[in-house]
């Protein structure tokens, strides 16, 4: 009974792959919300087989810092995924959060079914009332996701009381009231 009943919960859960600036600020944001499952830093949309970091920042392999949120569509909707996403960045800067700039840091929606193209593209227009500059926001269909080398999953959990995680990353989610 427990196997079947693990096969059933992992065929429930939904990933969706988004990038929304430096994936440590999105990664401890979705660690915290409420049916989120895991929230996995790392590299998708290039042409390069396994980034590294360092391939990524140098900007030319073509890919986003990204992080893969795995959900259960039982406990949040697809829609509320995309309304934290939206609320935590500034989707309307091309290729910048903050003091972040290059095209790792576009702002992203990697989906993986048709259902979440279709729901992505609402969620978007829905957003844009909430921005007076256009969303740049690319809405494309997921490919390869390549995990973050390990020193950068969970940083946010593992550093807070670095400088960075302090300034930078700390008031993501308690913007959104979070710990």
């Amino acid at each position: 009974d427990f196997h079947l009943s693990a096969l059933c919960d992992h065929k429930m859960a939904q990933r969706i792959t988004l990038g929304a600036g430096c994936f440590w600020c999105v990664e401890a944001v979705f660690q915290r919300v409420k049916g989120v499952q895991s929230a996995v830093s790392g590299y998708m949309g290039g042409k390069v087989d396994n980034p590294t970091y360092e391939q990524v920042c140098h900007g030319d392999t073509g890919h986003a810092e990204v992080v893969q949120v795995t959900y259960d569509p039982s406990a949040i909707k697809t829609e509320e995924v995309l309304d934290y996403f939206w609320r935590l960045h500034d989707p309307t800067t091309l290729n910048r959060q903050g003091a972040d700039v290059g095209t790792q840091y576009r702002s992203a929606i990697f989906y993986h079914s048709d259902e979440q193209r279709d729901i992505a593209q609402k969620s978007k227009a829905a957003a844009q009332a909430h921005f007076r500059d256009p969303i740049v926001t690319e809405i494309t269909p997921a490919s390869a996701f390549y995990p973050a080398e390990d020193y950068h999953r969970a940083y946010y959990n593992r550093n807070p009381s670095q400088g960075y995680c302090r300034a930078v990353i700390r008031p993501k989610p308690e913007k959104l009231g979070m710990q």
